[in-house]
């Protein structure tokens, strides 16, 4: 089924738009002169925001969670509509973004490969093949083989558990000790499908050694085979159970040579998962006193907590502009234009409940965004998905962006209740 027609230039099929990074694709092939088209289900794109609708040339609704059925529909899609580039936007689409453009020989994934970069067992191998530092980690099915797997391996505490496949931190947490173990791995394994999609999950669990030390990500644009690292960005989290994501500032802060390193290793990464024509996101870790990025997990997408905006207002280069150039085969832009700094800060709930009020104080060098209003349901904050709003501050330095979103974030007014 086709909704909506045109005529146009060079045309992208995005598979889902939905979600954070949909939103600079659309600003990106504004940019680019490029028309955008979508492959979502049909009830999800008739809950697309306006400004997303409006923006696509055309859809093709197909079932998104019966692969060999989309690959047909999408194939015959591109064919039909002369689509001359492929981009998976969430996550768990990017396999078939890899396996759509190999079908119709366009600029894509290594197809053999980029399951590893949505099944993070699967990753973990990718890892340990290409010589990648990475936590060990151990495949559990029930609290039991948890214990059983942590005793053989004389792990120490505390103890990372997450789901074989999932994001935005759902069924994570850092377990202290034995007692947490068994319902950290049941959180883990509730995970069976994805909404909204119904997409069929792998509902293993994973025990994680935890690395200590402060958190980052670097994206990584690759054209061709030949990788193009982005900054390194500085990931500020909450302490405890639940390691949810507080904020992101660029520049990282890092020395010249400690940020090259991660540079390195995340491009490294990103070509483990069979990344070959598009952006992937990596996540690190650097223990204390140490040099070695750990790679925590990397997808092969564009970042999601409106990073892509974080990293344009610091440094002039925008990720989507460079992802769309690549799956079209072109030498992306990835060049800094200007040396600036900007950070974000996340309005969290102290509990779950109805949101009852929510402000956002306006400043100079700042501005706020809602995510939830007055009347709608806060989850409890166990995932991203509590968060309320968030800030984002520009300024010279990285300590001035940091310091001025954090006194913005602080001074919003947020009650739950």
């Amino acid at each position: 089924m086709t909704i909506g027609a045109g005529p146009g230039g060079p045309r992208v099929l995005v598979i889902e738009p939905m979600g954070n990074a949909g939103r600079f694709l659309v600003e990106a092939a504004e940019r680019l002169g490029l028309r955008l088209y979508a492959a979502t289900h049909k009830d999800v794109h008739e809950g697309y925001p306006d400004r997303l609708r409006a923006a696509l040339a055309g859809v093709c609704a197909t079932d998104l969670a019966n692969a060999p059925r989309a690959l047909d529909d999408m194939a015959a899609f591109c064919r039909q509509h002369a689509i001359e580039g492929v981009v998976g936007c969430f996550e768990l689409f990017t396999p078939l973004a890899a396996h759509l453009a190999a079908r119709v020989g366009l600029p894509g994934n290594d197809p053999r490969l980029a399951q590893a970069a949505r099944n993070k067992i699967l990753m973990g191998e990718a890892f340990a093949a290409a010589g990648i530092p990475a936590p060990r980690w151990t495949v559990v099915r029930d609290g039991a083989e948890a214990h059983r797997a942590v005793r053989e391996a004389g792990w120490d505490w505390p103890l990372v558990v997450k789901p074989a496949e999932q994001g935005g931190s759902w069924g994570v947490s850092v377990v202290d000790g034995p007692d947490g173990l068994g319902p950290a791995v049941a959180a883990a394994r509730q995970y069976t499908y994805a909404r909204p999609h119904g997409l069929e999950l792998d509902a293993r669990a994973l025990v994680q050694e935890y690395i200590a030390g402060e958190e980052y990500s670097c994206d990584t644009v690759v054209a061709d085979g030949v990788a193009y690292p982005l900054p390194v960005v500085r990931k500020d989290t909450t302490a405890g159970r639940y390691r949810i994501e507080t904020g992101h500032t660029c520049p990282s802060g890092l020395p010249e040579p400690l940020a090259a390193k991660v540079r390195h290793t995340a491009a490294r990464a990103a070509l483990a998962v069979g990344v070959r024509n598009g952006i992937a996101h990596t996540e690190v870790k650097i223990p204390p006193g140490t040099d070695t990025p750990y790679v925590i997990e990397t997808g092969a997408r564009l970042p999601g907590d409106n990073l892509c905006e974080v990293v344009e207002a610091a440094t002039g280069v925008s990720e989507a502009v460079a992802c769309l150039q690549a799956v079209l085969g072109r030498v992306p832009d990835t060049v800094a234009t200007r040396t600036g700094a900007a950070s974000i800060r996340f309005l969290l709930p102290e509990r779950g409940g109805v949101l009852r009020e929510v402000s956002i104080p306006q400043t100079p060098g700042t501005h706020g965004e809602l995510h939830l209003r007055p009347g709608e349901t806060v989850p409890e904050p166990a995932d991203s998905a509590c968060r309320i709003g968030h800030v984002v501050a520009r300024a010279e330095t990285a300590e001035q962006a940091r310091a001025l979103a954090g006194r913005v974030a602080a001074g919003s007014r947020v009650e739950v209740g």
